[in-house]
């Protein structure tokens, strides 16, 4: 067996290497060694960032690298699954030196793939004899494969040095992970513990040295001319469950309660893939790339209910909200409900079983958290709108297809949910905040008004009570929404921002005024009544594509001559796809077919900017010969509403309405003649394949349908 080698000096920065904390030591039963010392108390909490990482997801699994390949535990770096770090380190080593970075790629939404060569010396050339790919994967897979591209034999060392700290990813985020953690030889490989969490990593081949203090595996390789040689390491993480307390001991021929063994947290199967016949094809190549790339991210996402297994539903995003939130899920699910309604259907199902019940006034709410809200307004909540969203998205599911019993089992919710809503307006109809003296939002008000008209109709085809009752008050609160929430002025007419209860107004430009273009899709395949007059929309979309909001990559968040816009505003002033895509989407269904072709070549054009991987949000000065959108420091990339948003946005272009129940579905695309022509195919109307082709004149042609639903192209 060969004989370590000596370790290298750590790089200033990089992952600490220093002892667990005495609190570690202690739980095992430990003494601390003479003379260890241990880490001085960490540094003021600071965000980290991830933009120009290469993320890995098959959600809950992620892998964070940065594009030189090596895991060095900087920043976000690791391997991860359920939101803990399960590998922080893995630094590669050829004949005791790093490689030499040439590429760092993303070959899909799960893998990524980093090339290197071993850095030449002088006296042998510029040409490098040794190539290193490692192909990782989100699962905690890795091949590292070494290719002697030389004409002599080379004799050389590879080693990897590992280690973990198996902190939760919250604190990673700001700066403040855990110590690394003293490894042990086990099997092919290392193991690290922590409380019940045992992080292992298996080689295969076994390695020649395997070396705990130092968290290294080594082998010893002869590479003739041409040949090559592969590692491939796995990562594992168990739980073992706590021992029962020991009590008295028990009586003679009574058995004893079996303690389950150690349970891998990994072995869970991955959720299916959704939506493999779906593909766009086009005269425009970013047509392709960013539908396929939308799908793949969308499938990376791909979550399943641990009380459902079959429901499925998506994570928020990558890598900071790799996990169920209830306004982000159900409104990809709606956005993605033209390629199936299984999505919507577990998404919704998901939800329901967390809705809360029982007396009080938060009875028919959906849990969901507060979320910033600008720089003008307090806190918004998301559950809020996610209550608002889950009778619309049930009522525009039934359209497309959602078979009647998922309809039935879900009604009860949705009814939860329209109660909620009618209880919490009260008489004075505008629908607040949860806060004590919450505002009225603009946008608030639509979703309720949308959820009212598309419950209502929900209710009467169900054979449900109160459709009347919703549509009365929804015709009540378009009135006094025309009285309170317009704003008529020398400069323009727009909406107001948000009233708070004691009559004060805020009037800043917000592109969350698309809300109030996102009606619904109604009976008939129809758009439904909106809380806006034909002369207010054509007023709303020139306030929407003036300079001000509209930056030549999408829509700006907060006016871009506001006193406080910020272009990395979250809600002050970055563009945030999801809204962009319900501006175009919005802007097409109510005639203003220009202005939507416009909105919708910015965001695309965005999107190539970011290898079509598109971010939840981004920067955009106003656009500009030369000019590209930033990166957002805090985005997540991949995101829900992002990738669901990129498959909108350009489904938008076919403009498909179904309504299943009536057997029927019209096509009145968005004519486009310089994406020329379109064609998407792997739809699902009713369940069944549906294909559409627009030609570069706008005209549409439905080539695949199923039998029994009649088509009509406008």
């Amino acid at each position: 067996m060969s004989q370590p080698v000596s370790p290298q000096p750590r790089t200033p920065g990089r992952y600490p290497t220093a002892a667990p904390p005495p609190a570690l030591i202690a739980a095992r039963g430990e003494r601390p060694a003479p003379g260890r010392t241990f880490a001085q108390p960490p540094p003021a909490a600071e965000h980290q960032s991830a933009h120009a990482a290469l993320i890995c997801v098959a959600a809950p699994h992620l892998a964070v690298s940065a594009e030189h390949g090596q895991l060095n535990g900087e920043g976000m770096e690791g391997f991860y699954y359920g939101g803990r770090r399960v590998i922080a380190r893995c630094r590669l080593l050829l004949g005791g030196k790093e490689p030499l970075p040439l590429q760092g790629r993303m070959m899909s939404a799960r893998q990524a793939r980093f090339t290197a060569t071993a850095p030449t010396t002088v006296g042998t050339g510029p040409d490098p004899a040794l190539v290193v790919e490692r192909l990782r994967s989100a699962d905690g897979t890795e091949r590292v494969t070494v290719r002697n591209t030389g004409g002599r034999p080379v004799r050389l060392p590879l080693e990897l040095r590992l280690g973990t700290d198996l902190a939760e990813i919250a604190a990673i985020a700001v700066g403040q992970a855990g110590h690394e953690l003293p490894a042990s030889v086990h099997g092919s490989g290392l193991l690290w513990s922590a409380g019940n969490l045992r992080a292992a990593v298996s080689a295969e081949p076994q390695p020649d040295t395997r070396w705990a203090q130092l968290g290294l595996l080594r082998w010893d390789w002869e590479l003739p001319p041409g040949s090559e040689r592969s590692v491939v390491l796995r990562t594992d993480l168990v739980r073992t469950p706590a021992a029962a307390p020991k009590g008295k001991a028990k009586s003679r021929g009574r058995s004893r309660k079996r303690v389950p063994g150690p349970v891998s947290v990994l072995a869970a199967g991955r959720p299916p893939r959704l939506w493999r016949g779906a593909r766009a094809d086009g005269d425009d190549p970013r047509v392709v790339a960013l539908f396929r790339a939308g799908l793949d991210d969308a499938n990376a996402l791909l979550m399943s209910d641990p009380a459902a297994p079959s429901d499925l539903h998506l994570a928020a995003g990558a890598p900071w909200r790799c996990a169920l939130a209830p306004a982000d899920s159900l409104r990809a699910a709606r956005m993605l409900l033209p390629l199936g309604t299984r999505l919507a259907a577990g998404t919704l199902r998901t939800l329901a079983r967390g809705q809360l019940t029982g007396p009080g006034p938060d009875a028919g709410r959906l849990p969901g958290a507060l979320r910033h809200a600008g720089p003008y307004a307090p806190p918004s909540c998301s559950g809020t709108e996610a209550t608002l969203l889950f009778p619309a998205v049930l009522a525009e599911a039934r359209l497309w297809g959602l078979p009647e019993c998922d309809t039935q089992q879900l009604l009860p919710a949705a009814e939860r949910c329209l109660t909620w809503m009618l209880n919490t307006a009260g008489e004075g109809l505008f629908l607040p905040d949860p806060a004590p003296d919450g505002l009225y939002r603009c946008e608030v008000q639509a979703s309720a008004h949308r959820a009212a008209l598309l419950g209502a109709d929900l209710l009467d085809a169900c054979g449900g009570d109160g459709g009347g009752a919703l549509r009365e008050w929804a015709e009540d609160l378009a009135h006094r929404f025309q009285e309170e929430f317009w704003l008529e002025e020398e400069s323009g007419a727009r909406p107001v921002a948000a009233r708070a209860k004691d009559g004060a107004v805020l009037t800043h430009l917000t592109s969350a005024a698309v809300e109030l273009l996102d009606t619904g899709l109604a009976a008939g395949g129809r758009p439904a009544v909106g809380l806006l007059t034909k002369e207010q929309t054509e007023q709303l979309c020139r306030y929407l594509e003036s300079p001000e909001l509209d930056s030549g990559w999408g829509l700006r968040s907060l006016g871009q001559g506001d006193a406080r816009h910020n272009p990395f505003g979250h809600r002050g002033g970055a563009v945030r796809v999801q809204e962009s895509v319900s501006a175009v989407a919005g802007l097409a269904a109510a005639g203003h077919e220009e202005e939507a072709c416009s909105l919708l070549h910015g965001v695309l054009d965005a999107a190539a900017s970011f290898g079509f991987r598109l971010p939840e949000m981004y920067a955009a000065e106003q656009r500009a010969g030369g000019g590209m959108p930033l990166p957002h420091p805090a985005a997540c990339r991949p995101a829900a509403v992002a990738a669901a948003g990129a498959v909108h946005l350009l489904l938008t272009l076919a403009g498909v309405r179904p309504d299943v129940p009536a057997g029927t579905v019209s096509v009145r695309p968005l004519p486009d003649p310089s994406l020329g022509a379109v064609r998407f195919a792997g739809l699902r109307v009713a369940g069944e394949p549906f294909t559409v082709r627009v030609s570069g004149t706008g005209e549409g042609e439905v080539e695949e349908v199923s039998d029994g639903v009649r088509t009509a192209v406008d």
